[in-house]
């Protein structure tokens, strides 16, 4: 069972939060709160092992509890709130899921069927930080998940014997949207094409590509089907879909997938970082950044294993070091380094021969 605080300062919508939450197997809610000051207290006496939070509350704002939270307490956090232009930020602050709450006249419902997928689609997530959780915690026993999809369920493992022109691989999830940021805004323009898996909700995928593009010499887009891999580009998967490539005559094309999703995501790592291997080979180049979760091993394994250079953000510098230190002990990974050598290590990179 996993334990959950609710934060909001609508006492019918705390009512309806718990309500809605308490009907999902395996989730409780064991407390709620109608600002932060009244949720660091119950974070401190529940020790829940998630927290949902509204933005606009009283006495501080929901973004700045969130990022407090990170910073003093980081823990899984989920922000349920009608502010969904400010939607993008909440992941840069760390939270692992947003929802919107429902606009007058839609269905209840749907609201529902929201909540309930995006804490079913945490539940790995959870798992990893109940384990985690330091000695005197109240340890919730939870069972495995049932199922588990792997890639090959979605794209079958055919590593190219014959390497290609370069490609740059990025995976990342919690903390990434930030990270990314800094990365790209430390890159030439004239590297090879840059593709990138980041966990973010659909809907959030193509203003976040624009904001990468503003804040690089990259020319970065969300990916769509049919585009064709240049140099000087980048391309991010959709929030709802997985990204692969194939090659026609000589060129690398973009071929989305709305299949089933893969290590609980869709996008998925694993799917892009295969797709990757399968056609490019040996000379691409995969990055592993901050992330909770093991999406991404498997694939990354197995382009370690077929030659090529594989690079993990270390724990220093990650907001949670879960993709990163899975790919780590599976031996996926070359080199190790700090989130600032990231891009230097890309440009590196790509010079080489």
């Amino acid at each position: 069972m996993y334990t959950v605080l609710v934060v909001d300062d609508s006492k019918s919508m705390r009512i309806m939060l718990e309500d809605m939450i308490n009907a999902i197997d395996d989730f409780e809610v064991v407390a709620s709160a109608d600002d932060a000051f009244e949720a660091r207290d119950k974070i401190k006496e529940y020790e829940p092992d998630l927290v949902t939070i509204d933005l606009n509350m009283p006495k501080m704002d929901g973004a700045v509890f969130l990022r407090n939270l990170m910073r003093l307490h980081a823990m899984p956090a989920v922000v349920i709130s009608s502010e969904s232009e400010r939607g993008n930020d909440i992941f840069d602050d760390g939270a692992v899921g947003f929802i919107p709450k429902p606009s007058p006249g839609e269905s209840l419902a749907t609201f529902q069927n929201n909540i309930k997928e995006t804490l079913l689609n945490l539940t790995f997530l959870l798992k990893r930080y109940t384990l985690k959780k330091p000695k005197g915690s109240r340890v919730v026993k939870t069972a495995e998940p049932t199922y588990k999809v792997h890639p090959d369920e979605v794209i079958k493992s055919k590593p190219a014997l014959l390497p290609g022109s370069k490609v740059i691989a990025i995976g990342s999830s919690t903390g990434g949207v930030d990270s990314l940021l800094q990365v790209f805004s430390k890159l030439s323009g004239d590297l090879p094409p840059i593709v990138m898996t980041q966990h973010i909700p659909y809907g959030f995928s193509n203003s976040f590509a624009h904001r990468l593009n503003d804040n690089s010499l990259i020319n970065v887009r969300e990916a769509k089907n049919g585009m064709v891999l240049k140099n000087g580009h980048a391309y991010l998967a959709p929030g709802n879909m997985h990204m692969t490539i194939k090659k026609i005559n000589k060129a690398y094309v973009v071929e989305l997938l709305d299949t089933q999703k893969v290590s609980f995501h869709k996008p998925s790592v694993n799917v892009m970082f295969r797709s990757i291997n399968n056609v490019v080979g040996s000379s691409a180049m995969a990055v592993m950044m901050t992330g909770m979760g093991d999406d991404g091993s498997i694939a990354m394994k197995e382009m370690y294993d077929n030659g090529i250079y594989t690079l993990a953000q270390n724990e220093e510098s990650c907001v949670v070091f879960g993709m990163p230190a899975k790919a780590i002990a599976c031996g996926a990974v070359k080199d190790i380094v700090h989130l600032d050598d990231i891009a230097k290590s890309i440009m590196n990179f790509s010079k080489r021969r």
